[in-house]
Parts: structure tokens; C-alpha cells; sequence
């Protein structure tokens, strides 16, 4: 479920958008990924991580949360400081909220 963000070329390129449908679809299968494709992110919320694809210059980030039955992705974007930008962390929690709210309606 994509709740921001989309993964499409450009601005990513051919192969690292593949890459990025590889990893979502190993998550799907129900793999754990860790390091260094996958690292958790506990600030965003629980069982939240980012997937990590570089290419090239480009560092991009899907932050997604893990449920039972879905993939929520929260934000894609290109990292370009090493620490996760506030507005994106803060953005993120708030359409977790929305989320929440909207599953339980």
C-alpha cells in the first residue's frame, strides 16, 4: 500500500527501480532484510525500516512500515544528508496516523 511516494523512472533510474521492486517483493515473501539493503527505523514507529538503494551519486530511501498483510509505504525519497531529514520522519508519522485511523473505520 502506497501511501506516498512512488518508485518510477526518472527520477530513478532502470536499475535501481528494479532493484527497489526486488527488495519490495523479497519483503513480500517474508524475507528480513537487513544490512545493508534494509535497517530499522523505530523513530518513524513500530516495525518501520528504510530500504537503502544507491546509485551512483544517489542514495534513495523507501521507508515503509511492515504489517501482516501489507507493505505500507510511507515516503521515497533521495537522501542527501546522512541523518534522516525531521520533516520526513514527522511526515511519515502522520500518515502512520492517518493510516491507523483509516483501517479502523
Amino acid at each position: 500500500m502506497w501511501l506516498k511516494g512512488e518508485v518510477k523512472t526518472p527520477p530513478f533510474s532502470a536499475k535501481a527501480r528494479v532493484e527497489a521492486g526486488y527488495l519490495l517483493r523479497r519483503l513480500q515473501g517474508g524475507e528480513n532484510l537487513g544490512m545493508p539493503h534494509s535497517r530499522v527505523m523505530p523513530t518513524v514507529g513500530p516495525r518501520c525500516h528504510e530500504l537503502r538503494i544507491t546509485e551512483g551519486d544517489k542514495i534513495w530511501r523507501i521507508i515503509h512500515r511492515l504489517d501482516p498483510d501489507a507493505i505500507v509505504i510511507l515516503e521515497v525519497f533521495n537522501k542527501t544528508t546522512r541523518r534522516t531529514p525531521d520533516r520526513v520522519i514527522e511526515a511519515c508519522q502522520r500518515r502512520l496516523q492517518r493510516f491507523g485511523a483509516d483501517k479502523r473505520d
